[in-house]
């Protein structure tokens, strides 16, 4: 039965393939390869009809013709054809039975060679023919090691430093720009940010290491970027945005002294930025998940917060509330009995204090500001729907964040005794 192997080679191919893929090739009726591949076989035998890759759908039809005629064809192709290879096309156009695949190391087994890590933790992600929507997505679960298959011609190694800039994430990252893997004038480099080489060389790819710690220098006075805070690894990217960020901060209104809570602290990013802006403030942090208290302090530490002045409490903030001083300020995070919290926070918040809460959905938009309504706070809300550019093609297309409610209640002044 007329059969077609498929064999995965690297640049040093046919001399570093194993002898049966060899015997493979050496026997064949025909074979189909890239025309520098073909160039490196010569010579062949006489009987043994060959024919290049481009354009790929004539070479196509000339394997499907050969393959009708009975005769044994091999297709060569580089890396692993399953991954990221001819080998999806193949199996588009012939039965599973007509194909035996034979891989070589992929692209991104000899990156990490190269650089001597494991790379059992590494994701990975496609721009061929894609926008670089699936980058921003894989970015946000913060992996530890992101190997990036760039496009010649659209999704190149500047885009991917735009939309590590766009996500505030280049601080983030060291980056590792390889090109022609395998061939003799391969090259691996690690490039800085603002200066990306001018030299790249079409056949490329990058990696990205996390940093172990993620520290851009100076600070800005506030709005830290996203990518400087360290985040929880089983749910990175669960933060407050920094623009949101920013917008919590501005209703909080904070006083130049006095107590702030922050309950379901989660990284800790919001109170600590109010701790930078306010170095008076004492603030509480409350945060259930295990392994937010030493989380939060090393994020306190980054931002350069005065740590006796922070007082973080690894519970539920229905068990801690009753040992914490009234407060001036009040921030409500997600989880937890919402009700009962911002009904305890209410009954406790000193004259003149606020309490804001960030929302997700209409149902406790509309609770919250009923509830704050009756506690006898002034009720102030917003809806914040921010979308950031992010690099498409050459040109730039907005990528939306969730939407937001904020809503705030701020408690009257105490009147002043009369005469």
């Amino acid at each position: 039965m007329a059969r077609i192997d498929v064999i995965g080679c690297d640049a040093g191919a046919p001399n570093t393939m194993a002898a049966p893929q060899r015997q493979l090739l050496s026997c064949c009726d025909c074979l189909l390869a890239p025309q520098r591949m073909l160039e490196q076989l010569q010579p062949r035998p006489k009987t043994q009809e060959m024919h290049g890759m481009d354009p790929l759908d004539a070479a196509l039809g000339w394997l499907t013709q050969r393959h009708q005629q009975g005769k044994h064809c091999v297709v060569l192709t580089s890396g692993d054809p399953l991954w990221f290879g001819l080998g999806r096309v193949l199996l588009q156009r012939f039965s599973p039975e007509d194909l035996t695949f034979y891989p070589a190391a992929t692209s991104m087994q000899q990156l990490f060679a190269r650089l001597k890590r494991p790379w059992q933790d590494a994701a990975w992600v496609s721009l061929h023919g894609r926008d670089t929507d699936c980058l921003v997505a894989k970015l946000r679960h913060h992996p530890s090691a992101l190997v990036v298959l760039t496009d010649p011609c659209q999704g190149g190694p500047a885009d991917v430093l735009a939309v590590l800039r766009s996500t505030q994430m280049i601080g983030c990252y060291d980056l590792w720009l390889a090109e022609r893997l395998g061939h003799p004038t391969e090259r691996l480099r690690q490039v800085q940010p603002d200066g990306l080489p001018t030299d790249v060389d079409p056949l490329n790819l990058m990696v990205l290491l996390h940093r172990p710690s993620s520290r851009i220098a100076p600070l800005p006075w506030f709005g830290l970027e996203d990518g400087v805070w360290r985040q929880h690894g089983d749910h990175p990217g669960l933060m407050t945005k920094r623009e949101v960020r920013v917008l919590l901060l501005a209703e909080l209104d904070l006083p130049p002294s006095g107590v702030m809570w922050d309950l379901g602290a989660g990284v800790g990013s919001v109170g600590l930025e109010a701790m930078r802006l306010r170095p008076r403030l004492e603030l509480h942090a409350v945060e259930r998940r295990v392994g937010a208290v030493p989380l939060i302090r090393r994020n306190a530490l980054m931002a350069e917060c005065d740590l006796q002045r922070l007082h973080l409490h690894g519970a539920s903030a229905l068990v801690v509330l009753h040992k914490l001083p009234d407060p001036d300020r009040v921030l409500i995070g997600g989880g937890g009995d919402r009700q009962s919290v911002l009904e305890q926070a209410a009954a406790r918040l000193k004259p003149g204090g606020r309490i804001v809460l960030p929302l997700a959905t209409l149902e406790a938009f509309a609770a919250v500001q009923q509830q704050l309504g009756e506690a006898g706070l002034e009720v102030h809300s917003l809806q914040a729907q921010i979308s950031r550019g992010c690099p498409v093609g050459g040109h730039t297309r907005l990528q939306p964040l969730n939407p937001v409610f904020i809503v705030s209640g701020r408690s009257p002044h105490q009147a002043l005794p009369v005469d």
